[in-house]
């Protein structure tokens, strides 16, 4: 039980990781410190937005729109935050 508690942490840090990383490149695209028509920043951008936007389309779906400001990113941080406190606090459940 405990091997899979620990794979469910990592995935919820993996995918933390990559919310942060697309956080991140939205922000430095946005003022222009990377560009996507450059090869490899736009293979990271195109792949972090597949593999993201199963998460990002139902929260976008549900929270108000706020004009260019997309909420999602923070909502799904919260959310796995959330998930990985409920994990931690019922590990002793198994026990």
């Amino acid at each position: 039980m405990t091997s899979i508690f620990q794979i469910l942490l990592m995935i919820i840090g993996v995918a933390r990781f990559m919310i942060f990383a697309h956080f991140i490149m939205s922000w430095l695209i946005s003022f222009q410190v990377l560009n996507v028509r450059q090869p490899l920043v736009a293979q990271v951008w195109y792949g972090l937005e597949r593999l993201l936007d199963p998460i990002y389309r139902p929260l976008r779906n549900f929270l108000p729109r706020m004009g260019g400001l997309d909420l999602s990113p923070v909502v799904a941080l919260l959310g796995l935050e959330a998930i990985r406190i409920i994990l931690i606090n019922n590990i002793a459940m198994f026990y």
